[in-house]
């Protein structure tokens, strides 16, 4: 069997979450995942739209998350949907859980990536933007786009 190559492979990303909120502070955790799951995500089936993160009874859970199942799985294939425990030290989960009690603060995942054979889920502390922000931002983002053309016209 070939040795698994080390390094940081991203299987998904959530850009939503960016357009939707400010991350303040971004961590790693380990996902608990059952095999079909951990082949299904190495072939890129899985979707993080309309996913958080929850702190109850000192455990930190995905929800929403959709990991399709693994087509050659048959019986051993789990929900879809279901929540996953994510693995993490518990003064973090403590932290994390004591931060996003505060109004208007939810716990996101960004993304999911390979860090050698092992499935880890990028999650992030995140504040709700209001619609003005999220205006602001794409005029930010245009007005940046307009002056990158026309340097490229300048140096042309």
């Amino acid at each position: 069997m070939a040795q698994a190559k080390q390094g940081k492979r991203v299987v998904a990303k959530n850009p939503k979450a960016y357009h939707d909120y400010f991350i303040e502070d971004t961590f790693e955790a380990g996902v608990a995942l059952a095999g079909t799951e951990v082949k299904s995500i190495r072939l890129g089936n899985v979707n993080l739209k309309d996913s958080f993160c929850l702190v109850k009874d000192g455990q930190l859970t995905l929800h929403g998350v959709h990991i399709s199942p693994y087509e050659k799985g048959n019986i051993f294939n789990k929900e879809p949907r279901r929540p996953r425990q994510l693995l993490m030290h518990k003064r973090e989960i403590a932290r994390l859980g004591a931060k996003a009690q505060q109004e208007g603060y939810a716990i996101i995942p960004l993304s999911v990536y390979f860090s050698g054979p092992r499935v880890k889920v990028e999650i992030g502390l995140a504040k709700g933007k209001k619609l003005y922000d999220k205006r602001e931002a794409a005029a930010r983002k245009d007005a940046k786009r307009e002056m990158d053309r026309r340097m490229k016209e300048r140096n042309r």
